[in-house]
């Protein structure tokens, strides 16, 4: 792994010189080794949204580390727990800084230093010579940085690097006006004499055991700006409350900020005639002294500030458990008992004694429901139950609440006090506290530098702008408008999205229609020139343009399933259901096209924050019990995209295996998913991957024990593979279906009727299990004469395989163990098959040749006679001719 990070308490020198070098170091994976100044992470989440991800320490494996990247530091006591990464057997570490003396203590294998104002300077510089392309959000974050750490060009440090790289920032789009928004103002003298003396008339409450500072001042004239010097002393003195009383030129000015929950200034402003929001306000009080200013703020804030509630005061208690042993109807019975939706499954559960200890999972009424709807109400909770949950003390605040039930999405919140549950806390909970006191609403509680995740909906157009080609950019604004004209929805939905946030090529466009989806298609077909094809039964259609792109058309529909592995039933439904129905939640995600609100990214389920995490999970605990081929997709994608299935997932693959679901159903979806996998570049992780899921046994149940992914199966899939990309450097232009050279290559010991019914189960086309069948039996018996001789001539050669297609070929060179038979085959498709005689039917008749049947014989002949050596120019062929075969 390559980790790219800076020091603690990141400023936006650190922050713009990890994106500048990741620009070097592509597959590197930044992350901030502490925390950041308080306006980078504004900014983070105010500009960058997702177009850059930064992973959190605790979900990185830091002795796997194999390249560190230092920007902005070269100091071992600043890179918070990156430090344990130095002793890393091998490890590598690239430095970048700017700072020449200043106590290094690491060493690097590569070291950048120079002397001019920032890292990010030398960065640019390195940027600028390779001539590497950065867009105008680039050139902004990157001017960012220089202007704050030279003081935007006033520090003594600053040198004319600096200068050139901000102005080749700013010809590659750098906006300087969004830069002016987030850097740190210097104080002038003036203003820092002011803050000696605010310092001096600073005077601390305890309200609520919350510790705030007031300080008062009074000025002849009106100065501007004065929030600054609060500011400052706020971070000087490292206060959580400040509130501050300027008296200018008549009027009493009220500042106030805040950095905890407990405080909401905006209220206290409000009571004073001001406004703003919880963590920065402000008012003017008039026709008031300053000691009576003081007086009532001080009133105020007695009758304003009370402590976050505390999980204690907000639990249910007793806790109703069930245990993982009982049924689903069973579980049912518990709920329905006690008037709840929603319960933590425990072993030792005792409702008599109200304790439970080691909580399992939690399962929900809706659960229960869809499962005894497939008549699985006799089998154990465990099975279903949702097991990746999270936990509080009874001290937690009402912030990390908030967290799990919103963020996280889950239902109830056990409490636990010396690992017992003692209370659970519900969504209602929180919704009444919420309800009850609006100072608590997420939106109000916090900034959205604190919470930025809580917003589901941002917009996108910058990142389709940026990533996406001008042609496609435009046809999604088509797509809206053609909706738009109809009054109808239209959404970007599935992988495109996906795709686009990670900043990954994705051609398979996938629309969803709030509308009727079938007509809006036949509208966008004739608006495009193209056609359209349309399947009454899933309410679909194809749109199919002059240039061969094919937009993909869906009405927003919602489906359920009669039973297990069953196809869908479709109805008609708005966006958020039809989300609801995908697979994993990465998938999960909408971009609205339609003018008003084009680029708006949707998304219900906080799915960015999986994608962001890089884990594969399903949306609902049935999933894989309604269409178990979704495990195949989970495999692929994981797989794929370098993701990790996450283990509550794993958890109900292992279960669906369990109850053999794949043995319910002869499902052409089955085998249509693992196509894919076949014809994946390198499908050989997902195959094994599906073994470690023991799911072999259903797709191939005749196969013996030995045809299990052992040594020898796993070392003819690498023959396959080598024979596939040895076929692809070859640059034949010959089209080939990979996953029928590694479907017979895992074939290559079973007898054609095991190949035939496999086909027939999963429901493959007769085409396509003719072609399988004949090709089976025309290699296994060519691969045997090829064995059997090791000196037969080229045109023996020929004619043992010029019947075989190119994927029996590369199978046959898959399953070769001897390097004779390999050279046979090679020989063949590169050179042999290509040969013709000089001579052709023109030729003969010319000679006096009678055209008929005899000539396919005088053919085959001469072409016998080039593959073995015996002519090599039309004379010669000649010549054999009158002599074999006389006029």
């Amino acid at each position: 792994m390559q980790l790219i990070t800076t020091h603690v308490n990141a400023d936006f020198d650190g922050l713009a010189s990890m994106i500048a070098v990741q620009k070097l170091y592509p597959g590197a994976t930044m992350a901030f080794s502490g925390s950041q100044e308080r306006n980078v992470r504004a900014f983070i989440a105010q500009s960058l949204g997702y177009n850059y991800t930064f992973a959190k320490v605790k979900d990185i494996e830091l002795d796997k580390v194999s390249k560190l990247i230092l920007v902005d530091t070269r100091t071992s006591g600043r890179i918070g727990p990156f430090k344990q990464c130095l002793t890393n057997p091998g490890i590598e570490i690239h430095l970048y800084d700017h700072h020449l003396e200043n106590g290094a203590d690491i060493k690097g294998h590569l070291e950048v230093i120079e002397n001019c104002g920032s890292t990010t300077t030398l960065l640019v510089n390195i940027l600028k010579k390779k001539k590497t392309l950065i867009s105008s959000q680039e050139a902004t974050i990157f001017a960012l940085g220089i202007y704050e750490d030279t003081g935007s060009f006033t520090h003594l440090t600053t040198t004319p690097k600096d200068l050139l790289a901000a102005s080749w920032l700013v010809k590659q789009g750098a906006e300087l006006d969004q830069i002016s928004q987030f850097l740190t103002h210097e104080l002038t003298s003036h203003q820092i004499s002011i803050l000696h003396e605010l310092m001096k008339s600073a005077k601390q409450y305890t309200i609520q055991d919350i510790p705030i500072v007031v300080v008062t001042y009074s000025l002849d004239e009106y100065m501007d700006e004065f929030s600054l010097i609060v500011k400052r002393f706020m971070a000087m003195e490292n206060l959580n409350v400040l509130f501050a009383l300027i008296s200018m030129g008549g009027r009493i000015y009220f500042i106030a900020r805040s950095r905890i929950a407990d405080v909401n200034v905006g209220t206290i402003a409000r009571d004073l005639g001001g406004g703003g929001h919880a963590t920065a306000a402000s008012a003017t009080i008039k026709e008031m002294t300053l000691i009576q200013a003081q007086e009532k703020l001080i009133h105020t804030l007695h009758r304003h500030i009370h402590p976050q509630p505390i999980a204690s005061e907000m639990m249910s208690t007793p806790a109703i458990t069930v245990n993982p042993e009982l049924t689903i109807d069973a579980v049912k019975d518990v709920l329905t008992r006690y008037n709840i939706t929603a319960a933590p499954v425990c072993a030792d559960s005792d409702q008599k004694t109200q304790k439970s200890t080691a909580i399992q999972g939690i399962i929900t009424r809706q659960i229960v429901e869809k499962a005894m709807h497939h008549n699985l109400g006799r089998r154990p909770v465990s099975d279903y139950m949702t097991s990746e949950v999270e936990t509080l003390p009874l001290g937690a605040t009402l912030g990390d609440i908030q967290r799990l039930i919103i963020e996280n999405r889950q239902r109830i919140i056990p409490i636990l006090a010396d690992d017992n549950i003692v209370g659970i806390i519900t969504r209602t909970d929180l919704l009444n506290r919420l309800v009850n006191d609006p100072a608590h609403l997420p939106k109000d509680l916090l900034s959205e530098a604190d919470h930025p995740s809580l917003e589901r909906t941002r917009n996108l157009t910058t990142v389709i702008v940026e990533c996406l080609h001008k042609k496609m950019t435009t046809l999604l604004r088509t797509i809206g408008e053609v909706a738009q004209k109809r009054d109808y929805n239209a959404y970007a939905v599935g992988g495109f999205v996906r795709d686009l946030l990670l900043k990954k090529p994705n051609f398979d466009l996938d629309i969803v229609i709030e509308g009727d989806g079938i007509l809006f298609a036949k509208a966008l077909a004739a608006h495009l020139g193209g056609r359209y094809r349309k399947h009454e039964r899933f309410k679909t259609a194809v749109v199919l343009m002059k240039n061969g792109f094919k937009i993909d058309i869906a009405t927003a529909r919602l489906e359920y399933y009669e039973y297990p592995a069953a196809m869908p039933t479709v109805e008609l439904s708005s966006i958020k259901l039809d989300l609801s129905r995908r697979d994993f939640t990465i998938n999960a995600m909408a971009i609205q096209l339609n003018p008003a609100r084009f680029g708006t990214l949707i998304d219900f389920f906080n799915c960015q924050s999986d994608l962001k995490k890089k884990v594969i999970k399903v949306l609902h605990n049935l999933s894989f019990v309604e269409d178990p081929s979704r495990i195949f997709r989970a495999i692929r994608f994981e797989k794929r995209m370098g993701f990790q299935i996450s283990p509550h997932t794993r958890r109900l693959i292992n279960n669906a295996v369990t109850m053999k679901l794949f043995g319910k159903a002869a499902d052409m979806r089955f085998l249509s998913e693992l196509k894919i996998i076949l014809s994946e570049e390198n499908p050989l992780p997902a195959l094994q991957r599906l073994s470690e899921f023991n799911l072999f046994q259903f797709l191939w149940p005749d196969l013996r024990p030995h045809y299990k992914v052992d040594r020898r199966y796993g070392h003819i899939l690498i023959q396959a593979q080598m024979a596939i990309s040895w076929h692809r450097l070859l640059y034949l232009d010959e089209p080939c279906q990979n996953w029928m050279v590694y479907l017979l290559t895992i074939m290559s010991r079973s007898p054609v009727d095991i190949l035939l019914r496999f086909c027939k189960r999963f429901e493959e086309t007769q085409k396509n299990t003719n072609y399988l069948r004949d090709q089976k039996i025309l290699c296994d018996r060519a691969i045997h004469t090829l064995r059997r001789d090791r000196r037969m001539k080229n045109s023996e050669i020929v004619a043992c395989l010029e019947s075989i297609q190119i994927e029996g070929l590369l199978y046959m060179m898959a399953i070769a163990r001897k390097n004779h038979v390999k050279k046979a085959i090679s020989s063949y498709v590169t050179t042999l098959r290509e040969l013709k005689p000089a001579v052709t039917g023109k030729d003969l008749i010319a000679l006096g040749y009678t055209p008929g049947p005899r000539f396919k014989k005088i053919l085959d002949y001469l072409k016998n006679c080039r593959l073995d050596g015996l002519a090599a120019s039309s004379e010669q062929e000649i010549l054999l001719v009158t002599k074999k075969f006389p006029r």
